[in-house]
């Protein structure tokens, strides 16, 4: 087959006549709850495995079997991780063009009530492949359509028992793992046949865990950095590596590129638990990770800070031996956070929510139809705080009205559809936002002792809007607002004044980059050295957001987004003098009457009987009759308008 039918039929992006890929394309993790068999368990994720073919893994979170359905062995089949059994068939399983199906089957990753942890593979050229094949007792190869030389390959033998034998790129070809085992490396020449795989076949010895005669067998082949995706066709998706540990609570840092969103890591030289660990079911900043492991049944951990994830890479947080054993080596695979793609639809990005008090954890308190990252959680009538937390930073939120440390905060990041916080009343409402290029990020470090610290965050442009607040510390919330504000200036979003001027350059030696933006962190500053920090940065995504300026009339005022259906919110600040951070939504109301306001500098109650805002098909407009802190003649004002 030539190169370019086989990028093709494969979805590798940057060849000619081939689309462009990205990883919310080819993987996804997908959390539910079992209906007990009453319904089928349709899995809407995305991912196309009924054309396509791949791997979904599912595991209960508080027990049971890690079973494993191919598209190679065929639907009806399982495999299980933890287990040395070979297939087991008969099972009403079924993949679809947008994920898969569980059909009625109640005690197979259905049980009533229990939740669900499921992660999906899709083949595709430089990130996943599934091969099956009949072992003839002989050295041999093995073709398969990677398209690149595997990072890991993963090989079971169906037809009968035998351990998970694991290849990883960071191990000599001598070495293997076993998938089902806390067991170290191991050397021996018949899995691999002593031989490095190629881009287009992997190598095999006479083990019969690898290679019986006649014997039955899937593998399950990973990428490593090889491209492929995105809109250049040459960005990575997925990495196979290792670190070394230091014993220190202050462990390696791995620098992948990029945020991954889903991990696997297996101490390799001193043995250990094969711990999986993904953004969805939660790796917090500074909190409790949830961990589930291979090799076990056992219900999912979630008692320590074991990883933070940054915006290029991963950090262990902790010295247990799983993770940190000081010169012990561990070996992982990576995938990148999703979504690559920048939005061009904001309802896939920003929902407006009044409370349902459905009074329950187990569904969705806000349901929004996609994965929330971060949200700003406010009370409508009492005098309350507007508490803005993040699915990286976890249980933990800090609040616009004060300068106080982050506190604790009881949400429910582990939805794939909506967010759950115990808030559960009609006169509490919530902005809720998910991480897209182009749109809207999330960034969370530690200060360091530097006038021009960089941070890198995944907003992939420069960022025009930026709130900045220290966790552990008490502190202003520091702003950028590029169309107002220089390096040596801030807007603070828990006052009312105007332009502050500081001494220093505040945001360090050069303004905001698409990669990264600078802090000054002398003590007077963005924070102080050893303090952490969140990041909460948005930028104008055409036909989704607009972070812009305008100049007040004093009389009506039309501003201009881009939009085509007007603004669902719309945030406002005065800039040249003082006024409050006025917000304005359709979910309470912007019509051509009274629209309801809060404001996020302060725990007032809102304000509904006033119209200061109308709606615009390209954007907002403000009235005649709003006061000088919206609409002042020849004042000047920033805003965030969301579609």
């Amino acid at each position: 087959m030539d190169p370019n039918t086989r990028a093709m039929i494969f979805g590798a992006a940057g060849v000619s006549g081939a689309a462009a890929t990205y990883i919310e394309d080819v993987f996804s993790t997908w959390l539910y709850t079992g209906n007990g068999g009453a319904q089928a368990q349709v899995i809407t994720n995305g991912i196309d495995l009924a054309g396509k073919g791949g791997l979904v893994w599912l595991k209960q979170r508080s027990l049971a079997n890690h079973v494993l359905f191919d598209s190679a062995r065929g639907a009806s089949s399982i495999l299980v991780t933890d287990s040395t059994g070979g297939s087991g068939t008969g099972y009403p399983f079924s993949f679809t063009a947008t994920g898969f199906s569980l059909s009625t089957y109640p005690t197979l990753g259905n049980t009533n009530g229990e939740t669900y942890a499921s992660w999906t593979f899709r083949e595709a050229a430089k990130f996943f492949d599934v091969v099956t094949y009949t072992g003839n007792g002989a050295n041999r190869t093995i073709a398969h359509n990677l398209g690149s030389v595997p990072g890991c390959i993963i090989v079971k033998r169906t037809d009968t028992t035998g351990d998970w034998q694991v290849y990883h790129t960071s191990l000599a070809n001598t070495e293997y793992l076993v998938l089902n085992s806390l067991n170290a490396t191991a050397t021996g020449t018949t899995r691999w046949n002593s031989t490095t795989p190629t881009s287009s076949v992997f190598s095999l010895g006479t083990d019969a865990t690898v290679n019986a005669n006649g014997g039955t067998y899937v593998a399950y082949l990973f990428a490593h950095d090889a491209g492929g995706f995105g809109n250049s066709g040459n960005e990575s998706v997925i990495k196979c590596g290792s670190y070394t540990g230091n014993g220190s609570a202050t462990g390696p840092t791995i620098d992948l590129g990029w945020e991954p969103q889903w991990l696997l890591i297996k101490g390799s030289s001193g043995g250990g638990n094969w711990s999986l660990l993904d953004n969805m079911r939660g790796i917090a900043t500074g909190g409790n990770d949830a961990v589930l492991y291979a090799q076990l049944s056992d219900a999912e951990f979630a008692g320590g800070n074991n990883v933070s994830l940054t915006a290029t890479g991963f950090q262990i947080t902790t010295n247990i031996s799983a993770f940190n054993t000081n010169g012990s080596t561990y070996i992982y695979i990576a995938i990148r956070r999703g979504p690559m793609k920048t939005p061009t639809d904001a309802t896939k990005v920003f929902d407006v929510e009044i409370s349902n008090s459905n009074g329950s954890a187990t569904v969705p308190e806000y349901d929004t139809g996609f994965p929330v990252d971060a949200m700003i959680l406010t009370s409508r009538t009492a005098s309350d705080k507007h508490y803005w937390a993040s699915r990286l930073t976890g249980n933990r939120s800090v609040n616009s009205t004060n300068t106080n440390i982050e506190a604790n905060f009881t949400v429910g990041w582990d939805f794939s559809s909506g967010v759950f916080n115990s808030a559960l009343s009609s006169d509490y409402m919530a902005w809720l936002f998910r991480r897209a290029p182009g749109f809207f990020d999330v960034a969370c470090w530690t200060n360091s002792s530097n006038l021009n610290q960089r941070v890198f965050h995944g907003l992939g442009v420069v960022p025009e809007l930026i709130f900045t607040k220290t966790r552990d510390i008490a502190g202003l919330w520091y702003t950028y607002a590029s169309p107002v504000t220089s390096q040596f200036q801030y807007l603070s979003l828990n006052g009312q004044a105007g332009v502050t001027t500081n001494g220093t350059q505040l945001w360090g030696t050069s303004a905001p980059s698409a990669l990264d933006f600078g802090i000054n962190n002398t003590g007077t500053g963005t924070g102080f050295s050893g303090s952490t920090q969140v990041a909460y940065l948005f930028a104008s995504c055409p036909g989704v957001s607009k972070v812009g300026s305008y100049t007040g009339t004093g009389t009506t005022l039309q501003v201009n987004c881009g939009f085509t259906n007007g603004a669902r919110f719309v945030l406002i600040k005065r800039t040249d003098n003082t006024g409050d951070w006025y917000v304005w939504d359709t979910a309470r109301g912007i019509i051509a009457a009274n629209d309801p306001y809060l404001l996020l500098n302060s725990s007032a109650a809102e304000v509904t009987n006033t119209d200061y805002i109308d709606p615009y098909s390209a954007g907002f407009e403000i009235s005649s009759t709003a006061p000088a802190a919206i609409n002042a003649n020849g004042g000047t004002y920033i805003y965030l308008a969301i579609a």
